[in-house]
């Protein structure tokens, strides 16, 4: 007990260490609150290990402030910071879903440092709309009338509800009334709306009598279509197209509604995805209107879009609520450059990271696993195997459709695939991969070759044995 209270008294005050810590060349322009914080972070460890027997002896001035400047520089690491993409996994929801191209975010950078044309229009001198930048661009991309745009699909759902249907039945097949995530289910979003849920069908089937028995003149407002994005039924099923729920809305003058979820304006068939329909495709079959998000199959930035009729549009804009659920300048710049990229679909298709990941053939795959493999094959002691792999698109779009890949397998003697696992995420900057079979997978599909140079040094500094068990 005394040598544990010895211990305690030689603990060094704040301001000593903090001062030493200031006169480190390294760490002289630090900035002073995150060193402050530093230093009373490492002198609390120091205290809990002694407290707890762990420590028989006070660490050296030099490895106090080695601790210190390890504590700062996770003071001083951002939050939000960049990551390696070893999943496989396209669109990746909690790694920030789709990529940028470079040209978007240049864009991002200009108008981030600068005042922009966001509600003003030079040629008049007048005030303009915020919408303008991006409603022509979804005219001319999607042959809609009309277009606008908010924070994302589920503010887009809760706006079309909202000032459309509020107080008014709207018709759902029971097998549509989904739970995107989040919590966000289709009853509880129309509660919110003001609209009356008007469930019909069965779980795995609904026809098209179904909606046409439950329109009633004096209650209905009209009709809704989810697409199922992010789960499938299967085996005994049937449900109403779009163009037939459209031909029956038209007959009863009731406006049709779908809310697409991921949206994309490509034809996925080559990829062996055939229920992934177009936004354009769904406008052609006779929805009203359409909404999906920007930031998923479209490669984009979060946003909700919604595109259709022009008088159904123009009362969602007059709207209280499309005030509350705007976007800003930002996301409206990375909207309207990724949107000028589908102008020319093959020059999308090459550009916009989101599409070139699913787009990309299997002998390009097998390259990049294989330069990848040579890049490591430096590293003595690894195991390293290509391996064919199967890649998902992820944020919620098509499920059970998984991508053809090749993927390099990974092995250290000494390291389980949990503990790799582990040591490659807590690198800097943090390397996400997946284990298959006890045996760690790098998915090429979703790492830039600029990134195998990260990947390598974070091989070359791995840990010994024993050291993430």
């Amino acid at each position: 007990m005394e040598a544990e209270q010895k211990l305690l008294r030689a603990i060094p005050k704040v301001d000593s260490l903090l001062e030493q810590v200031q006169n480190r060349p390294e760490m002289r322009d630090w900035p002073r609150a995150p060193l402050v914080e530093a230093v009373r972070t490492t002198l609390e460890s120091l205290r809990r290990d002694i407290l707890a027997g762990r420590v028989s002896r006070l660490p050296d001035s030099e490895a106090l402030m080695d601790r210190v400047g390890r504590a700062a520089r996770l003071e001083l690491r951002p939050g939000l910071r960049k990551v390696v993409n070893a999943t496989g996994v396209v669109i990746h929801t909690n790694l920030g879903r789709s990529i940028l191209a470079p040209e978007v975010a240049a864009r991002l950078t200009e108008l981030a440092a600068s005042y922009s044309t966001l509600e003003y229009d030079p040629a008049e001198g007048l005030r303009g709309s915020r919408q303008v930048h991006v409603e022509k661009l979804l005219i001319r991309l999607t042959g809609c009338e009309a277009a606008l745009v908010v924070n994302n699909n589920a503010a887009a759902v809760l706006l079309i509800l909202a000032a459309l249907f509020r107080g008014r039945e709207l018709i759902v097949s029971r097998g549509e009334l989904v739970e995107i995530g989040g919590s966000f289910r289709i009853p509880a979003i129309m509660e919110e709306g003001g609209a009356i849920l008007r469930e019909v069908g069965t779980t795995n089937k609904t026809r098209l009598n179904d909606y046409a028995r439950a329109i009633d003149p004096e209650r209905t407002g009209g009709l809704l279509k989810v697409h199922s994005s992010n789960f499938r039924i299967i085996g005994y099923t049937e449900s109403a197209s779009v163009a037939s729920l459209a031909a029956l809305a038209r007959e009863r003058r009731l406006p049709l509604v779908v809310d697409l979820g991921s949206g994309t304006f490509f034809n996925l068939q080559p990829l062996g995805i055939h229920d992934e329909p177009t936004v354009g495709q769904m406008l052609e079959a006779g929805a009203d209107l359409v909404s999906f998000s920007g930031d998923k199959m479209l490669g984009g930035a979060q946003a909700g879009l919604i595109v259709g009729r022009r008088d159904q549009v123009a009362q969602l804009r007059a709207h209280p609520l499309a005030r509350a659920l705007r976007v800003d300048k930002m996301t409206l710049a990375a909207l309207e450059a990724t949107l000028r990229l589908y102008l020319d679909p093959e020059e999308a298709r090459r550009r916009i990271p989101t599409l070139a990941m699913l787009f990309i053939g299997s002998e390009e795959l097998r390259a990049k696993a294989e330069s990848l493999r040579a890049a490591l094959s430096g590293r003595p002691g690894l195991g390293l195997e290509l391996v064919p792999s199967e890649n998902q698109v992820g944020g919620g779009s098509a499920p059970e459709r998984p991508l053809p890949s090749w993927a390099v397998a990974v092995t250290v003697p000494g390291l389980s695939p949990d503990a790799l696992e582990k040591a490659l995420r807590l690198n800097e900057p943090p390397i996400v991969a997946r284990i298959v079979k006890d045996r760690l997978f790098l998915e090429v599909r979703t790492i830039d070759p600029a990134d195998f140079g990260a990947i390598l040094d974070a091989f070359s500094s791995l840990p010994g044995p024993g050291s993430y068990s």
